[in-house]
């Protein structure tokens, strides 16, 4: 629940509509019966008609709707910024991206009992697990409702309910609208893009969407655009000066994703290109990820200035670009030790040249099982990293990357503290890993007399920092 020295500190937020408390926390209105993002540029409610709630799904749950004009929907996320426990944090994630997953699988993917989870949500946000799922279904459903062309069977699919009855019904239990009356005149989507998404997907037989990803701001589209251009791997990817292109496989399918990025609109303008449906919420959440979109730079700024850095030597808006997937993180952390970024990547395209499989536009990275069943001919560097390369990709055919755990990773032979730093920093995009063994970030620290463990819980954010200033400094040199 929020304390009154929460509720005074976001009414001067409500206020000041800063962006860069949008997803913070939302704003309900007693007198309409409507929540918004404080960004809202509605005409502001008196203070006394004002309740907040941390996440929207708590506004919905207590008989709220959301605003058709902020569209609470589209805020970022900001679990992290709340301070809760891990456990609670990875759990909120789950409900909200896993719309399908049942709610046993979701607490076994934690560890914990479904009892204990449902303990857990209840006491943190005062509402079920399962209930907290629900209206995530409904706030995506809304959004797609809104921004795209989707039919709504489809829709419905990709939000997680099993029919497109099941939606309209929940629609207008808890919103008391229509899937027609949510597009009507609020639909952002132009007639002429519908008609050209229309005639792309029925030539591929695929769905095409476009979406607005916002990111939490600020956020340094520069320095994210070029930690993944660097890093860039031909025909899976592709970096412009305003987009981010990614091809990817998921189910055995293949799709695309164009992301660009709109400093006006705060975020990103996304196209998507899947075989089903039910992939859309995945690959966003994937997207999400590997962008960096919901991270509070106001957060990470003052962890690296309590750690001993200098206000001129933290980049605004620092962000921590994703891998695709935790294998590829793993082939990029393998390949790349104790080598350059250039000479890693040199490696790694033409294990994509040789393995990728081709799509409609370019290619996929290589799959684990392409991966294990080869000798790798093609790499040049020593036999020992090729080997551990291959272990890695069995280990992952034999069990998913994504479940494989620390103590799994560090097993395989060839695989040392570095690779499983980066693997987690990366590609499951944990906040807090400082790589200690990497040269550069080491000596950078102790050159800069920085105290790692004072920027904790943001300590991947302060390797990165580091590798930024090395960077810069050669520049200057």
């Amino acid at each position: 629940m929020i304390s009154a020295t929460q509720s005074q500190q976001y009414a001067r937020a409500r206020l000041s509509r800063d962006p860069r408390f949008d997803g913070c926390f939302y704003v309900a209105v007693r007198t309409t019966g409507i929540f918004c993002r404080p960004i809202c540029p509605a005409r502001l409610p008196a203070e006394a008609n004002v309740t907040y709630y941390h996440y929207a799904q708590q506004a919905i749950e207590q008989g709220f709707r959301p605003c058709l004009r902020c569209r609470p929907d589209s805020a970022p996320g900001s679990f992290a910024w709340q301070g809760v426990n891990t456990t609670v944090q990875r759990a909120l994630k789950l409900l909200s991206n896993e719309l399908a997953t049942p709610i046993a699988t979701i607490a076994t993917r934690l560890g914990i009992s479904e009892r204990y989870l449902n303990k857990l949500i209840s006491a943190e946000v005062g509402v079920s697990p399962k209930r907290f799922q629900l209206h995530s279904r409904l706030l995506f459903a809304k959004r797609l409702l809104q921004q795209t062309s989707m039919p709504v069977t489809d829709i419905a699919v990709a939000a997680g309910f099993s029919s497109e009855r099941g939606l309209q019904s929940h629609l207008h239990t808890q919103f008391r609208l229509t899937p027609t009356q949510l597009r009507g005149k609020h639909n952002a989507v132009k007639e002429s893009a519908v008609k050209e998404s229309a005639v792309e997907a029925s030539a591929v037989g695929s769905t095409v969407m476009q979406v607005v990803l916002a990111a939490k701001q600020p956020y340094n589209w520069p320095q994210v655009r070029d930690f993944l251009r660097v890093r860039a791997l031909s025909g899976v990817e592709q970096v412009t000066d305003s987009a981010y292109h990614r091809q990817f496989l998921i189910d055995d399918k293949p799709g695309e994703v164009v992301a660009t990025y709109d400093a006006a609109k705060g975020g990103f303008m996304v196209r998507l290109l899947v075989a089903h449906a039910a992939h859309i919420q995945p690959i966003l959440t994937t997207l999400r990820r590997v962008l960096d979109v919901d991270t509070d730079p106001a957060l990470v700024s003052e962890a690296l200035l309590s750690c001993g850095l200098r206000p001129a030597q933290v980049t605004p808006g620092l962000r921590l670009p994703g891998v695709w997937s935790v294998f590829e993180a793993g082939c990029r952390a393998i390949v790349g030790q104790q080598v350059s970024v250039g000479a890693a990547i040199t490696q790694l395209q033409r294990i994509t040249d040789t393995l990728g499989l081709p799509t409609r536009t370019g290619k996929v990275f290589p799959s684990a099982e392409a991966v294990a069943d080869n000798p790798l001919d093609m790499l040049k560097m020593p036999g020992a990293r090729k080997q551990a390369l291959v272990r890695f990709a069995q280990a992952c055919v034999a069990r998913d990357a994504g479940e494989l755990t620390d103590d799994e990773i560090l097993a395989i032979k060839g695989i040392g503290p570095w690779t499983l730093e980066y693997i987690r920093m990366r590609g499951r995009s944990d906040p807090d890993r400082f790589l200690s063994s990497d040269l550069i970030a080491k000596r950078q620290a102790a050159k800069l007399a920085i105290d790692a463990q004072k920027a904790a819980p943001w300590r991947s954010y302060l390797t990165l920092q580091l590798w930024l200033l090395a960077g810069q400094q050669q520049e200057d040199a």
